[in-house]
């Protein structure tokens, strides 16, 4: 059985400095360097630092990579789609503290899938009017959007091929990442890549594919192709980081040397 708790634990410690240095903390952060707002669904979002439930969002890594002077702001919530983000207020304290200079990451698509009419949104429709909204109120005030696809669930058809389950919502934030000339993170392509090279054994390492009895939050175990682990989660934002370095060099720039 694979042994999960050198790897919980490491990316529990790690995390736990990234949540020091998030803190708004003055010592910490100058007037010189941006923030990063992140907004999404549960797998960008920051989950609970316990190593009785070891579910992490790749979002919660990305202070790790950057420089002192670099406030990482994660918003993304589990459960929200593009539409329900912005109706229960979410993109509000965004639009109040976003200043001149700084980044807002967009990530949905998992959950405008979703059938009920609080979340769901048509891809090629509302999903990708949504997308533009925001990349415009971003603009509005100065800021410097960047669209992500949603990273992949793992769902084999068989021992090599995954299933796209995202259907036209990657395809759309593409579509609307370039019509509005804002740099694309492409996650989806990027999570199919790494998921598809590891096949269907290996992969389940990177999700909350859990044992009977290995959690004490989840006793009866859990079989979860969608919600990241802490390798997981460290193997996608390392994903994130790369792309970054290849479409946003302003905001590369402010990237460590050595994580």
């Amino acid at each position: 059985m694979l042994k999960r708790v050198p790897v919980a634990a490491l990316a529990i410690v790690l995390l736990a400095l990234c949540a020091c240095r998030t803190a708004q903390n003055p010592r910490l952060h100058t007037a010189h360097g941006p923030t990063i707002f992140m907004i999404g669904d549960s797998t960008m979002a920051n989950k609970p630092l316990t190593p009785a439930q070891p579910e992490r969002g790749w979002g919660q890594l990305l202070p790790l990579y950057f420089k002192p002077e670099v406030r990482v702001e994660n918003l993304a919530m589990n459960g929200r789609s593009s539409r329900s983000f912005r109706s229960e207020g979410r993109w509000d304290p965004v639009m109040q503290q976003l200043k001149p200079g700084d980044y807002v990451i967009i990530q949905f698509g998992h959950n405008d899938q979703k059938a009920d009419a609080a979340r769901h949104t048509d891809p090629m429709g509302t999903f990708k009017e949504n997308l533009s909204r925001y990349v415009n109120e971003t603009r509005s005030k100065g800021g410097r959007p960047i669209l992500a696809t949603p990273i992949i669930r793992r769902a084999f058809t068989n021992d090599t091929e995954l299933m796209d389950t995202h259907g036209d919502y990657s395809a759309a934030a593409r579509q609307a990442a370039a019509e509005q000339k804002v740099p694309l993170l492409d996650l989806q392509r990027r999570t199919e890549i790494l998921v598809e090279a590891l096949g269907p054994e290996l992969s389940k390492r990177l999700f909350m594919w859990v044992e009977a009895g290995e959690y004490a939050a989840i006793p009866e175990g859990k079989k979860d192709n969608t919600h990241l682990n802490p390798l997981g989660a460290s193997r996608i934002c390392d994903l994130a980081v790369e792309e970054i370095r290849a479409v946003a060099p302003e905001l590369a720039a402010w990237l460590r040397e050595k994580p």
